[in-house]
């Protein structure tokens, strides 16, 4: 088949040509920003998911659902580098000259960007010299006194007045968030209390790992009736069949029974996976009818292309205690294991293990579903461990 007109797209948040299994959840987001926009309290979205479940394309479609209902957007990703006041003023600040440029701008959207200047000058030590250009006198007195956790709520609220008083509203949507400090979180949440008690229209959208809700609660214990925490599993082997055979209709093409069965038990039902699998099945068939043979003669590329791109990214940023940690795990499987389970296969004391599991989840490699136990946040990286640490 003509590799230019291959429908699948394997990639990090790439749009996959059917977005299947996931109605629920963005009929639940459209209700959110409508009510919202009606001043009615409705809970903001934190999604929660492993690595590969497409949380960034629902995050993506969520924005288009967004814009569609007239919401002003800040997208942003949060990253082990840099601040959450680094990377939200900027985004602020482009809002709102947008809004101070409209017909009429009123007296809210002025002293928003006074505020938001307040913020910045009180954050500049942490934010480094990042020079916005406010051409306008600080308020004194609000979002200035250098602790995020006081400032945050105050400057969402200058924001969220300014929107509406321009009679639109704000979605912040935020990849990644698990990354932030724990200070930073906590004010994320505290802000969007105020958002909810002042029925203001400011919706946060977070995507982040399992470990998500356990952050949020331990930040602030009222979290939970302030956010929904939908989880994004893998596919079911129907609505995996549908993301693999739907994109091939205009071409008379389909997966045998068989073939999807395999490519199922191979991937677990992850969307990401499911795109590999079905972008080499289209670049190596040569009949209309995609059979069983076909899938088993492109897996190993399938596997070598994840291991190389997929897989390798995350193995390079390991130290080898890091390392070595996770093929010990490797070694016990896919599933959750304890750590003093991991502890025998590396022969060590458990209490020695601790600086290295907590460096691996703050890396995102791993996280603890229960107490004591320790999981993979990648779908089958075990499998890749152990093909490049074989013993």
């Amino acid at each position: 088949m003509d590799p230019l007109q291959n429908p699948f797209s394997p990639g990090a948040g790439s749009p996959p040509p059917e977005l299947v299994g996931r109605d629920n959840i963005l009929k639940q987001s459209q209700i959110l920003f409508a009510r919202i926009r009606q001043k009615r309290s409705e809970k903001s979205f934190l999604l929660t998911g492993l690595r590969g479940v497409g949380k960034t394309v629902l995050l993506n479609e969520m924005e288009r659902i967004a814009v569609a209902e007239k919401y002003k957007i800040i997208f942003i990703e949060a990253q082990e580098e840099k601040t959450l006041a680094a990377l939200l003023a900027p985004q602020l600040r482009r809002l709102l000259f947008n809004l101070d440029r409209t017909a009429n701008a009123g007296e809210k959207v002025r002293r928003s960007l006074a505020v938001l200047k307040s913020f910045i000058s009180a954050v500049r030590v942490k934010v480094g010299e990042l020079e916005l250009g406010l051409d306008i006198e600080a308020e004194r007195g609000i979002a200035d006194s250098g602790d995020i956790e006081f400032d945050l709520p105050d400057l969402f609220q200058a924001v969220a007045e300014a929107a509406q008083e321009k009679h639109t509203a704000i979605a912040i949507l935020i990849d990644e968030i698990q990354y932030f400090a724990s200070s930073e979180l906590s004010a994320l949440i505290m802000a969007m209390h105020k958002m909810q008690q002042r029925q203001l229209p400011l919706v946060l959208i977070g995507a982040g790992l399992p470990i998500l809700p356990a952050l949020a609660g331990a930040s602030k214990s009222y979290a939970e009736r302030l956010f929904q925490f939908p989880h994004i599993g893998p596919l079911s082997i129907d609505d995996a069949a549908k993301a693999l055979n739907d994109p091939l209709k205009k071409n008379d093409m389909r997966f045998s029974k068989d073939a999807l069965t395999e490519i199922f038990r191979l991937t677990q039902g992850y969307p990401y996976f499911l795109q590999e699998w079905g972008y080499q099945c289209w670049n190596h068939a040569t009949s209309p009818n995609i059979s069983l043979e076909l899938v088993k003669k492109t897996t190993q590329e399938v596997i070598q292309r994840l291991d190389e791109n997929f897989f390798r990214v995350r193995f390079d940023r390991l130290t080898l205690s890091e390392k070595n940690y996770l093929r010990a795990m490797a070694e016990l499987g896919s599933d959750a294991h304890r750590s003093s389970d991991i502890a025998a296969i590396l022969g060590v004391n458990l209490s020695s293990l601790g600086p290295v599991r907590a460096k691996l989840i703050k890396k995102g490699m791993i996280y603890s579903p229960v107490h004591g136990d320790m999981a993979f946040t990648v779908p089958l990286f075990d499998d890749f461990m152990r093909r490049v640490m074989p013993k």
